[in-house]
């Protein structure tokens, strides 16, 4: 049940938001249910979709929406991305054959459970034998209001750089710290990062962690989020991490090597707060050229303009509002499985998830495990065309733990990426 960027094949990835689910989500009997039957029959759904099976992909969504109902409220809301793609899924089957109402029965079913990717709808082939139907139409016209991303974001571009609201001081952990030097010594990094220039080694580091590990957004992290003890977990239990701990691994990598990085959140709009995905990425100083580069270890991925220069999450932003080149490294890919296009990862994905930004007040090693009393600052940066301008900091006390979680806003993105 897995979701890449182009979600036309697979049900879905829940790409971790700051706050996993595994987090969010009390172990109700209900919801155990639902993860254990999520993990076992994952696969089914996908297999039902690739042989066009009407009624075995009916017959796993009626045993999926028995469960379904007896979660709460709040734990069907959660629920509302997987929902919608496995009612998408169902309505491209239909389309594929000749089934008009219930393709159109199963889109319509899809957007009001929250889905909401209008790009992929317009490019997707699946729904070619219904595009010209009426009622095809009035349902992409109310897509297009919440889900045509890049106009979205293109409406975002305005900050406020005279915003001087007090934020946390940020701070990189230096190369020298016993944690760091045991793993640069243990996974004898040096010799993967090469003698080559900085943006080599940057490069080279973001490909080894992207083969060494693989990416699975559904299952959450392991307990303990340092890049040992999580690389190590996963070699042991031959399990994969999702994309924020694929983020902190390769950022303590970096940090062990004196490289400059931070773990960046690109989260979406979601103005109507049905949207549980976000993308985790890396933003790493290359001294060479004095400027930051957008590397991202799920999908090996990196951001040229049209004269080959690497370019950073803020320079993608405003290259996307203002309908700039890019482009996307042609090896750029998912598990070494699907190849990227710039298309759906940047225009559609990304555009997405580059409306708010979120990013650790410090860098360092085991940031964010759990360790009880301790308090963890975020700092937000928010657009001017955001509908909640008013609160300043959000602060989430977690009892069960007995941690503090500060999230601070801001409108200045230079104060965000103060270096």
């Amino acid at each position: 049940m897995k979701k890449q960027i182009k979600m036309k094949k697979q049900i879905i990835l829940l790409c971790a938001l700051f706050m996993s689910m595994q987090q969010f989500i009390a172990q109700t009997t209900p919801l155990q249910k639902m993860d254990d039957f999520i993990q076992q029959k994952g696969d089914d759904f996908e297999a039902a979709y690739e042989k066009k099976d009407v009624k075995a992909y009916n017959a796993l969504l009626s045993d999926y929406l028995l469960i379904y109902e007896k979660l709460s409220v709040d734990e069907k809301k959660q629920q509302s991305y997987l929902m919608s793609n496995i009612y998408y899924n169902l309505s491209c089957i239909y389309s594929i054959s000749k089934d008009k109402k219930s393709a159109l029965a199963n889109l319509k079913k899809a957007i009001d459970a929250g889905y909401n990717d209008y790009g992929h709808v317009q490019l997707d082939t699946d729904l070619d034998n219904i595009r010209n139907e009426k009622e095809f139409l009035e349902l992409n016209k109310k897509l297009k209001s919440t889900g045509d991303y890049l106009s979205i974001l293109k409406r975002a571009g305005k900050y406020n750089l005279s915003d001087n609201r007090p934020l946390p001081a940020f701070s990189y952990q230096a190369s020298d710290n016993p944690n760091l030097v045991a793993l640069r010594k243990g996974f004898n990094l040096d010799s993967i990062a090469g003698q080559g220039s900085d943006v080599l080694q940057i490069l080279n580091l973001m490909h080894w962690i992207h083969d060494l590990v693989p990416h699975d957004g559904m299952n959450g992290n392991p307990e303990v989020k340092n890049a040992m003890s999580m690389i190590n977990v996963c070699k042991k239990d031959n399990r994969g991490l999702n994309c924020r701990g694929l983020a902190l691994v390769l950022n303590e990598c970096y940090l062990s090597m004196g490289i400059k990085s931070r773990v960046v959140t690109c989260l979406p709009k979601d103005s109507l707060k049905i949207d549980n995905d976000c993308h985790v990425i890396n933003s790493v100083y290359s001294e060479s050229l004095k400027k930051w580069l957008w590397i991202d270890p799920t999908f090996d991925a990196y951001v040229m303009n049209e004269k080959g220069e690497l370019l950073s999450i803020e320079e993608v932003r405003e290259y996307l509002i203002g309908d700039k080149h890019l482009i996307l490294n042609p090896d750029a890919n998912w598990n070494n499985q699907q190849t990227q296009t710039k298309e759906n990862y940047l225009e559609n994905y990304m555009a997405k998830n580059l409306y708010i930004l979120q990013r650790t007040a410090s860098s360092e090693y085991n940031m964010e495990t759990n360790s009880e009393g301790k308090t963890y600052n975020y700092i937000e940066l928010l657009p001017l065309d955001y509908f909640d301008q008013v609160t300043q900091k959000e602060e989430d006390k977690r009892e069960e733990s007995n941690t503090l979680w500060i999230f601070h806003k801001t409108n200045n993105p230079n104060v965000f990426w103060e270096h």
